[in-house]
C-alpha cells in the first residue's frame, strides 16, 4: 500500500527525491502521512482538494478488504 501511494505521489510532483510516506496503523485505522517539497504541496492537493481527494479514494478502495479506515494526509 505504501509503495502505491509513493508511485502515485511520485508522479504528481516535480521533486520525487522529496516524497516521504509513513504508515502509523492501529486496529481500527491506518494514516498515511505523506510529505513533499514546499513548491509540490498545490500540486499534490490540486485545485479544491480534488487530487487529494482522488488519492484518498483510491487508497480506501485498496483497503477495503482490510476493514479499517484509511487516512491520507499531506504535509510540506
Amino acid at each position: 500500500m505504501e509503495e502505491l501511494l509513493k508511485f502515485l505521489i511520485e508522479n504528481l510532483v516535480e521533486e520525487k527525491s522529496a516524497v516521504q510516506v509513513e504508515k502509523e496503523e492501529d486496529e481500527k485505522s491506518i494514516t498515511f502521512r505523506v510529505r513533499v517539497a514546499q513548491n509540490d504541496i498545490g500540486k499534490v492537493i490540486g485545485k479544491n482538494g480534488k487530487t487529494a481527494s482522488s488519492v484518498r479514494n483510491i487508497m480506501k478502495s485498496v483497503t477495503a478488504k482490510l476493514h479499517k479506515k484509511v487516512f491520507v494526509k499531506f504535509e510540506d
